[in-house]
This record gives C-alpha cells, sequence and structure tokens, in this order.
C-alpha cells in the first residue's frame, strides 16, 4: 500500500502513459516511416541520450503505482533503448568454431576508422593515437575514411607503415584499404549527386582462396543540413531535405553497382547515418546485415565526442557483411584518435572450396585527381 498523494499517483500514470506511447511512436517512426519523411531524419541526429529522460522518470515514479504499472515502465525504456536508441544485446553473434580450419571458415578482423588525416598531419604527434589505436586492434583488413594524407604519400606514411607492415595497400583519394590479404581488381565508383562528384572505392580480398568484395564508403555529412535546421527554421528545412535526398541519392547508385552480390561482401564506412535510417536500411535491403547489432554489446555509438556535451551519441560508422560471412564479436574503439571511433568486426569467412573463383590479379593504381595521372 503506497502513501503517495492521489495528485502524485496521477502524475505517476501520466508519466508512464505518456514515456511508452513516446516510445511506440518514435520506434514506429523510425522503423516504418516512408523513407521521404525528412523530419524524421531530423529526430536520427539529436543527441540519444536525451530520450531516456522521460522513461528515467516514468520508471521511478511507476514505484509509487502497481506492479503492472512497472511492468508497463520498463517495457517502454527497453524498447526506447533498441528500437530508437540502437542498444545492441549481441544475441545473434555466431560463435567461432573449435576447429575453424575443419569447420571450412577464416576468422578474420576488419575494422573501419574514418582517421581525419587531414586534422591528423597539422597537429603534433597527430597521427600517433591513430597509430596506437590501429596497433591495438590488429586489424587483417582496415578500411579508411578522409585519409587523403594515405593517398597523397601513396603508402602508409606517419609511422602507419611500421604498424602494419605486411598489409598491401590501395588509396584513392579520401580512402584506403590495408589488407593482410591479396588485393586485386581495385577501382572507384561514383556516388555523385547534382553535379557534386563523390566516390566509393572497393577491392576484390583473396582470404584463402575464397574472393570477398571490400567497399567502403562515405557518405554526404549531414552537418550542414543539420546547422540549417537548427538556425534557419523554415529555409534551413528546405535544405536539410536536399541534404537528406542527395544521401538517398548516393545510396541508391552504391546498391545499384552492388546488386545482385558476386559473392561474399563487406561494405564498411561512415555512412553518416544510424542503422535505421533509410540509408542504412536500404543497404541492408540488398541482403547485408549490421555487424554490430548482430555482434556487438550496447551503445555501438562512434561519433559525437568532439562536440557538446562531449559524448559519442551516434551510431554512423558500420561494417555491413553477406549472409555467407560470419561474425563472431563487434566492437567500437577508442574515442581519441579522432572525431570518429573505429568500428571492430571479428568475421567468419567461409574457405570451403566450392566458393573458390578465379582471381584477377590486376590492381588499379591510385590517381591523383588534380592532374589526372597515375602515381
Amino acid at each position: 500500500m503506497t502513501l503517495a498523494s492521489p495528485a502524485l499517483r496521477s502524475l505517476a500514470r501520466f508519466s508512464v502513459i505518456a514515456s511508452t506511447l513516446l516510445a511506440l511512436a518514435l520506434a514506429w517512426l523510425y522503423h516504418f516511416a516512408p523513407r521521404h519523411l525528412a523530419l524524421v531524419e531530423l529526430t536520427r541526429y539529436a543527441p540519444f541520450l536525451i530520450y531516456l529522460v522521460p522513461g528515467l522518470i516514468a520508471f521511478a515514479l511507476s514505484w509509487l503505482l502497481a506492479p503492472l504499472w512497472r511492468v508497463i515502465a520498463a517495457l517502454a525504456l527497453a524498447l526506447m533503448l533498441t528500437a530508437v536508441m540502437d542498444v545492441s544485446t549481441g544475441l545473434r553473434s555466431d560463435p567461432l568454431p573449435p576447429d575453424a580450419a575443419a569447420a571450412g571458415v577464416r576468422p578474420v578482423r576488419l575494422m573501419t576508422y574514418n582517421i581525419k588525416s587531414y586534422r591528423a598531419a597539422f597537429r603534433w604527434g597527430g597521427f600517433v593515437p591513430l597509430n596506437n589505436e590501429i596497433a591495438s586492434q590488429q586489424p587483417d583488413i582496415l578500411v579508411m575514411q578522409d585519409a587523403r594524407e594515405v593517398s597523397r604519400a601513396g603508402d602508409l606514411p606517419f609511422g602507419m607503415r611500421e604498424v602494419l607492415p605486411q598489409h598491401k595497400l590501395y588509396a584513392y583519394g579520401q580512402y584506403a584499404i590495408a589488407s593482410r590479404f591479396p588485393l586485386s581488381d581495385c577501382r572507384r565508383g561514383d556516388i555523385s549527386f547534382r553535379g557534386e562528384k563523390h566516390e566509393y572505392i572497393r577491392c576484390t580480398v583473396d582470404i584463402g582462396g575464397t574472393l570477398v568484395d571490400v567497399i567502403t564508403a562515405h557518405l554526404l555529412t549531414p552537418r550542414a543540413g543539420l546547422n540549417a535546421a537548427r538556425f534557419e527554421l523554415h529555409q534551413g528545412l528546405d535544405d536539410w531535405n536536399h541534404n537528406v535526398a542527395d544521401r538517398m541519392t548516393q545510396v541508391d547508385a552504391l546498391v545499384r553497382d552492388l546488386v545482385p552480390l558476386r559473392r561474399p561482401t563487406i561494405l564498411a564506412g561512415d555512412l553518416n547515418a544510424p542503422e535505421h535510417s533509410p540509408v542504412v536500411r536500404t543497404l541492408m535491403a540488398t541482403g547485408l546485415r549490421n555487424a554490430f547489432s548482430t555482434a556487438g554489446r550496447g551503445w555501438g555509438y562512434t561519433h559525437g565526442h568532439s562536440l557538446k556535451p562531449w559524448v559519442s551519441f551516434l551510431r554512423i560508422d558500420h561494417i555491413l557483411v553477406s549472409p555467407e560471412i560470419g561474425v563472431t564479436s563487434a566492437h567500437v574503439g577508442w574515442r581519441g584518435g579522432s572525431e570518429h571511433r573505429p568500428v571492430i568486426a571479428d568475421l567468419l569467412v567461409p574457405v570451403r572450396q566450392g566458393l573458390r573463383q578465379p582471381v584477377d590479379k590486376s590492381v588499379d593504381k591510385p590517381v591523383d585527381k588534380s592532374s589526372g595521372k597515375s602515381k
């Protein structure tokens, strides 16, 4: 029997109902709303931690009520955490076989990292934290975005070669793929929009005789659109609508290049969108799945720690894999090397003879776009 006043119990009931309706509404909008609703997209970039506040308040007040109210408040909080805030349980991970070779799979660690090399190159010891993070993770395959200094150097610069001494490298523009395994058929693809040139890169990686397509992309940043919507009201919303449409144009072009998936495929990079956004859902509709949602635990947030209030609150860097590839674990790395935390996934690549394919030994050379010459 509670001693709370009728007014306080009424407030508690209202809080539980309101938080439940909010969680249900956001979950529906994020997963079922039409993809052209740009205002819904705008809410995906809010600091998600504020969404916990009403749920926590309601859960605390629910203890003034009957047990059923506490159950409802707890379920609403769980829905907000998972369907809206992208917290992952990691319950769908694929276990590592005791004898991977006998099971016909090979463990491979892949890491995607937006390294912001243009910032690192102009600060004292700027590549040291990046190199330390890469060394601590020991990736078999590393894909990088915002890595123009790597591309310009023609090799892994600023101590990166010491960290990855055996890795083969393909770099072009802002991208780089470094792999312990042989690379072939490396090339760039077009994801331009409204006359603005944007590209991605891809390579075929030979992992124990199995050819795997590895793609890395960096989609348009939402920063300009978000700032416009924040400071310019109605006119800013028009800018935001264009920003969302441009990012969807990019992902539609990427899907046209990928589908149908010809072989085991990994797509990793800074997609500048959370998993429940139409951007990532469009990619996952091709049959790809998100490594962190499959085998990661917790928030998995990769961006936001360089902004106020100095905590990561967005999961916009992703590793997506095709169904043939297992995922045993996934996690995000340290915040200190870049404005983006890296994402690391431990994968299981099938190496059965039936998946072996002829290897194209040609590897494109990086091209300096300013001169149009190979380097």
